[in-house]
């Protein structure tokens, strides 16, 4: 018998849920008591990072493809319910397009970083604390990633893969734990050859 649920909102149910139990996970390494002389140091800090969805063509800054609207779409709602306050991206259509939906389901602006200056982004997440997503590029995400403290894995393929989501926790007491998932789409590496 064919079930009439969607198979598309059903996967990111499950992706939500998947998502909110790792952040509940993850969350404890930021509960360590502080210490008094530490009351200064820096705030808890969760950061999304992700590269920009699929682009339309090879031109130097071109708009998102049908593939790469849907998956900024489906970020826009696997993020919708993990407390996120700040959106960044990068000046350019393509990953200003794929945070644009998740800014407006939250209500929040975009800020533009500058792609070139990790070190002062990175700097600047850890002095405000609380809950960020950051759109970048095949290059820069796992650089971010690592700049955070963080495992960024292995390269992104620029080609073709589109759907890793690093979830960076840095607690108050400077512990860094990675979470790398994936959404949207699934990336194929036979797809990109």
């Amino acid at each position: 018998m064919r079930s009439n649920k969607d198979p598309i909102a059903l996967s990111s149910h499950w992706a939500r849920r998947l998502i909110v139990a790792a952040l509940l996970f993850l969350s404890l390494f930021s509960l360590a008591p502080l210490r008094a002389a530490d009351s200064a140091a820096q705030q808890p800090l969760v950061v999304f990072v992700v590269r920009h969805a699929e682009k339309a063509d090879a031109s130097r800054d071109p708009d998102l493809s049908v593939a790469g609207r849907q998956r900024a779409a489906q970020l826009a709602v696997l993020l919708r319910d993990t407390g996120v306050k700040y959106v960044h991206s990068s000046d350019f259509k393509r990953t200003k397009d794929t945070a644009a939906p998740v800014a407006a389901a939250l209500g929040l602006e975009v800020k533009s970083y500058d792609p070139q200056d990790l070190p002062s982004l990175v700097t600047q997440l850890r002095q405000t604390g609380g809950r960020h997503l950051i759109v970048g590029h095949s290059n820069t995400t796992p650089e971010t990633v690592e700049l955070l403290g963080g495992d960024p894995s292995s390269a992104i393929d620029d080609k073709s893969e589109f759907d890793r989501l690093y979830i960076v926790n840095v607690g108050a007491d400077g512990a860094v734990s990675t979470v790398l998932m994936r959404y949207g789409a699934p990336y194929s590496a036979a797809s990109s050859e």
